[in-house]
């Protein structure tokens, strides 16, 4: 399957934890690092702390969207993330972003990522690998990027 995660940081040496991440998405159990993204840094959104350095990565993976999941709240627990409270600054940061065509709606997870379309942060990097990628349900990304250019984002590699 087809996915792409969402990689975020703004705690500790940020560009470092998100570098890590990829090393170590492309290390999960049958999993295939397709493509990534710059680095991009961004101003927090609905949260505080230093600015953020985010990516993302396409993989090819068989691990079910849960199994996956939990393979990345591994990484993030490996790089001592800790979830004070909702939109607390982090080490590390691992969203399913995409899981194929799939819409998933569960307790613990929610594909595609419910906030993505909002997010320069997420359509940047996200554009950059894939630029006429489809959000299930909403349409392609590409059209979602003027709503959000008053973010500030920049490529920093």
């Amino acid at each position: 399957m087809i996915a792409y995660i969402g990689i975020g940081a703004n705690l500790g040496d940020a560009l470092a934890n998100v570098e890590d991440a990829l090393i170590r998405l492309a290390a999960l159990p049958a999993t295939t690092l397709l493509k990534r993204s710059s680095c991009w840094r961004t101003a927090p959104i609905d949260s505080s702390g230093d600015d953020y350095i985010n990516a993302v990565a396409c993989i090819d993976t068989p691990l079910p969207a849960p199994e996956l999941l939990a393979a990345l709240h591994g990484i993030e627990l490996a790089h001592g993330r800790e979830r004070p409270y909702r939109n607390a600054p982090r080490t590390l940061d691992l969203d399913i972003l995409l899981y194929g065509d799939e819409r998933i709606e569960t307790a613990g997870l929610q594909v595609p990522h419910p906030r993505m379309h909002e997010r320069a942060f997420v359509l940047a990097p996200l554009l950059e690998i894939a630029p006429l990628v489809n959000i299930p349900g909403r349409g392609p990304a590409q059209s979602f990027m003027a709503g959000v250019a008053d973010q500030q984002i920049s490529r920093i590699d």
